[in-house]
């Protein structure tokens, strides 16, 4: 499973992007969803998931703020980021969950190459 993501930039505090991820290859089907962001020198942290059911979960400090959108027909996860404030500032990494198979159907964990996100003040 291939990740693409695209909307990173460069932006002033207040302001809105919108990360897009899709994911291609051969896979059985998506089940979860779901954005991280890092920093360097911090762990990765999940910001938003959604689940094959519409399930959504955030992190606290983006609720209010972030909307995660899916659409299972194309494979697609988008995250809407409004009010951007400076400690938004990471690299974006788009991830899902997918049944695939090798020999036999398994559900692997796949990642998106990142997508920088800066926030000016």
């Amino acid at each position: 499973v291939q990740l693409q993501a695209f909307g990173g930039g460069l932006v002033q505090a207040g302001d809105s992007l919108m990360l897009s991820c899709e994911a291609s290859g051969n896979f059985v089907t998506i089940t979860n969803m779901a954005w991280f962001r890092q920093v360097p020198g911090n762990e990765r942290e999940k910001v938003a998931a959604i689940s094959s059911g519409g399930g959504i979960d955030y992190a606290d400090s983006v609720k209010g703020r972030f909307a995660i959108s899916r659409d299972s027909a194309k494979n697609t996860v988008s995250l809407q980021m409004n009010s951007l404030q400076p400690e938004d500032t990471a690299v974006y990494y788009c991830n899902v969950d997918a049944w695939i198979v090798v020999g036999t159907i398994t559900r692997q964990t796949f990642w998106g190459q990142g997508t920088q996100v800066t926030v000016s003040s």
